[in-house]
């Protein structure tokens, strides 16, 4: 007898031999199976297309409604407070992303790894820890998945099994269906908050000391042209965030990105977010197509979530050509190999150019590089600020400004150092003068907050 009958007649759902009892005598696959009916029970008694626009506390008040008259006169060993969690987590399947709006409200968990249906990781504080989050299956899990990159007009099938997305809060979505997934749909997501961390967080964590941040506003402000390098999850996109705070108002500032995760403050800011090939394999329009369009729209400066491929010529091009205080990021584990990413990827443009002029042309636009990495506690920082001083012969030269020196890991496993001046007076200095800023006053108004 399943549980849709003893549901019906009763009956008390027996637990499953060798899994853990939970929810007041039903087991976890119980639970699921029984949720996963009185959703569908639910469905057939709600008119979606109504409550669509009603209030989520309203919405909840008749569900538990239904819910009760569904479980009155039964058995099912579900107290007051379990039935008020199953009410929560079946409002969340239908107005929401199901079982992941939990970890969605929590704002401390950064990223949200869903390997197959019933196995969930989350990254809290640079930390990955197992969850007892769950799906019914894992054709719920492709349900979800399906919510999700419909919003944005995308899609995931057999014969599109990869897709990019985002959700409404900016959170960067990618997922991977079968075939390409052996075990089940994977989905991957990479949260950001709603309030993007400020330089005077990222001072206060630690990430970066206030010397730099002088540095480095100022620097932005001057309108210097800066490369943000780093490997996943170094908080790239984070700190390129943070540092956009000090562009001027005023100033006309175009964003392209594969999945828009950038947050600027200002007020005028034009956002480009390529897109994908459609069914028929056409009308794919790539980042190098953006960055060439946005040199048409008269921007003052030009940001680039990430430079992957062919678009960092015409990024380059655009910062050697008036469009000075330009920024972008690259995955690279230090600021050489940062530079020889960059080499390789004008490679991937078609052009054919000689060695010597594609290092020229980089060694013009990008002024300073600064290098983030995440230790072995979890923690990111920025782990160098390196300044790009020209060319001699062949060679790309630069000098580091500031560095972190670790000393050590102690016995709760956190590295231990900090943050060093190397004493070179920096060449953005004078062009930092000639605007008429001072470090140390940019400093204290970070500091005090305004």
């Amino acid at each position: 007898m399943g549980l849709r009958e003893r549901l019906d007649r009763g009956g008390k759902a027996t637990p499953v031999a060798g899994i853990p009892i939970a929810y007041g005598g039903i087991s976890p696959d119980s639970y699921h199976q029984l949720k996963g009916e009185l959703h569908q029970r639910l469905i057939d008694k709600i008119d979606l297309t109504t409550i669509e626009n009603l209030p989520r506390e309203q919405i909840r008040d008749e569900m538990r409604a239904i819910l009760g008259n569904m479980l009155s006169g039964t058995e099912i060993p579900l107290n007051r407070a379990e039935r008020e969690q199953m009410v929560e987590e079946l409002l969340d399947e239908i107005t929401g992303l199901g079982p992941l709006e939990p970890l969605l409200r929590d704002h401390s968990i950064s990223d949200i790894l869903v390997n197959t249906y019933d196995t969930v990781y989350i990254e809290r504080f640079g930390k990955l820890d197992l969850t007892g989050v769950r799906f019914r299956d894992n054709q719920h899990l492709l349900q979800i998945i399906n919510r999700i990159v419909s919003h944005v007009g995308r899609r995931v099938d057999d014969s599109s099994p990869m897709v990019d997305a985002r959700l409404s809060d900016g959170s960067r979505v990618n997922a991977i269906v079968p075939p390409l997934a052996i075990d089940g749909p994977i989905l991957s997501i990479r949260r950001f908050g709603g309030s993007p961390l400020r330089i005077k967080d990222l001072v206060r964590i630690g990430s970066v000391m206030p010397e730099m941040v002088a540095f480095l506003a100022s620097s932005v402000q001057a309108k210097v042209n800066l490369l943000i390098s780093g490997g996943t999850g170094t908080g790239k996109t984070t700190f390129l965030n943070a540092l956009s705070a000090f562009i001027p108002e005023g100033e006309r500032i175009v964003t392209i990105e594969d999945a828009a995760e950038l947050q600027l403050q200002q007020k005028h800011v034009v956002r480009l977010e390529t897109r994908p090939a459609n069914i028929e394999g056409k009308g794919e329009i790539v980042a190098r197509d953006l960055v060439r369009n946005s040199l048409r729209m008269r921007p003052d400066r030009i940001i680039v979530g990430e430079v992957r491929a062919a678009e960092v010529l015409d990024m380059l091009q655009a910062m050697n050509t008036g469009h000075e205080g330009s920024m972008t990021t690259v995955h690279a584990n230090s600021p050489r190999d940062a530079l020889s990413r960059l080499e390789s990827m004008v490679g991937m443009s078609g052009v054919t150019m000689p060695e010597i002029l594609v290092r020229q042309s980089i060694a013009r636009a990008i002024n300073i590089i600064v290098q983030l990495s995440r230790a072995t506690d979890g923690r990111r920082r920025v782990a160098s600020i390196c300044e790009i001083t020209g060319m001699e012969g062949p060679v790309i030269t630069m000098h580091e400004i500031f560095r972190f020196e670790q000393q050590g890991v102690d016995e709760a496993g956190q590295t231990q150092g900090e943050f060093r001046a190397t004493g070179v007076r920096p060449l953005a200095m004078e062009r930092i003068a000639r605007y008429g800023i001072d470090p140390a006053a940019v400093l204290r108004t970070i500091l005090a907050g305004e």
